[in-house]
């Protein structure tokens, strides 16, 4: 989850929220959703999300709508992330969907463990 929340930010992604789905849905653990102002910016953040998990040996199981980019969808299996075009998450309102999930801000999200690296010289 914190790999992807970084990589939304690392492209000024707006309004990044996760939605905790562990005990409501069987088919994955946390949604990620985000917006970006426009197809180019939903796409790059796409793409950073994409080769953030790449780099820790993790490939997207579906990616879904990168072409229109007004919704792009990036499974994980156990995290999907939605990346939506402002209107378009309006439109779908996610959050309002799973009103009955908890919904994180990034800074509350759990941080993932990460193995010390030794410092540089």
């Amino acid at each position: 989850m914190r790999l992807a929340l970084d990589a939304v930010a690392e492209k000024k992604a707006l309004d990044p929220v996760v939605i905790d789905l562990k005990g409501i849905a069987s088919f994955t653990d946390a949604f990620v959703v985000c917006s970006g102002q426009q197809r180019r910016q939903t796409q790059a953040i796409c793409d950073a999300v994409v080769d953030r998990f790449r780099l820790e040996g993790v490939r997207a199981a579906h990616v879904e709508g990168y072409a229109l980019g007004d919704w792009i969808l990036v499974d994980f299996t156990d995290l999907v992330v939605h990346i939506f075009t402002p209107a378009t998450r309006d439109f779908y309102s996610l959050e309002r969907l799973w009103g009955d999930a908890r919904h994180l801000r990034p800074e509350a999200a759990p941080a993932r463990a990460r193995k010390k690296r030794p410092a540089a010289r």
